[in-house]
């Protein structure tokens, strides 16, 4: 079988422009009870569309989130319940996300709510595109227990008039405690500029995208990965396997990488690390 150069297959393989895709992970470096409890107030609550679950942080502002898509999509709104929803204590309780921030690689928007339970719609115009959004707390309504977190119960991306997410994606958003230190997009290249991206997503695929920094045309690869002790290995199409190991960064775990082995490692670049 004839052995394609790794940038054709790539660019074979290349994404849309947009689409409806659903997301596929949210990140954060720290929240409410993680250490303890990390599955009660996961950032994956937010995308559940239930209101017997809530993300929850504390911190002046809090640690932000990132939510990464399965593709480029464009959002022309959101509907926000904020505040903890579980139960009316806990709504009182805890503080309520006043104004939200959202962000993409170069577009910045401000969202504001109000100070009641419920999904609230937010239009964004004009509409934001990306595959990554980090979500910020700036502003809060306070809650009655001093200290309190801040929570939202669910964030719902719309695009077109079409929900991204909701209940219908919380069978795949169950907190894993071997998956959650590899869920998030990994960085590979420059310090602070990396032109290699790896995706990991809760459905068991993953999407790798290189841009060069320098000429070149942007391209990407998807495929599934299954997960085995502390190796990863990841399926490409037509050309084998991938396989990374996650070297941890003992108790920072923003040091933690992913080194890729085999054949094909080479190709990949250098190992993956969890900050850009």
């Amino acid at each position: 079988m004839s052995r394609l150069p790794l940038a054709l297959l790539l660019l074979s393989s290349a994404a849309p422009a947009a689409s409806t895709a659903p997301p596929g992970y949210a990140q954060a470096s720290d929240y409410l009870e993680r250490e303890r409890q990390p599955e009660r107030y996961t950032p994956l609550h937010l995308l559940d569309g239930r209101d017997t679950t809530a993300w929850c942080a504390t911190g002046t502002p809090p640690a932000a989130v990132t939510i990464g898509f399965k593709d480029v999509v464009t959002i022309d709104e959101v509907r926000v319940y904020t505040g903890d929803g579980t139960d009316k204590a806990a709504y009182k309780a805890h503080a309520r996300a006043k104004k939200l921030t959202l962000t993409t690689v170069d577009t910045s928007k401000s969202l504001k709510v109000e100070d009641k339970r419920g999904l609230q719609a937010v239009p964004i115009s004009p509409a934001m595109t990306g595959n990554r959004f980090t979500l910020e707390v700036p502003e809060r309504f306070p809650g009655t227990a001093e200290d309190g977190p801040v929570c939202i119960t669910d964030l719902v991306f719309y695009s077109g008039g079409k929900a991204l997410n909701g209940t219908w994606l919380a069978p795949r958003l169950r907190y894993d405690a071997r998956l959650a230190p590899l869920l998030g997009t990994w960085f590979s290249g420059l310090e602070g500029a990396p032109d290699r991206f790896l995706s990991l997503y809760v459905d068991g695929t993953y999407r790798f995208a290189h841009e060069p920094l320098e000429g070149g045309e942007p391209s990407a690869v998807t495929g599934t990965y299954a997960l085995s002790g502390s190796r990863l290995t990841l399926e490409v199409p037509k050309r084998g396997k991938v396989t990374l190991r996650l070297q941890k960064g003992g108790s920072d775990e923003a040091a933690a990488t992913l080194e890729p082995e085999g054949a094909l490692a080479d190709e990949w670049g250098r190992a993956f690390r969890g900050q850009p």
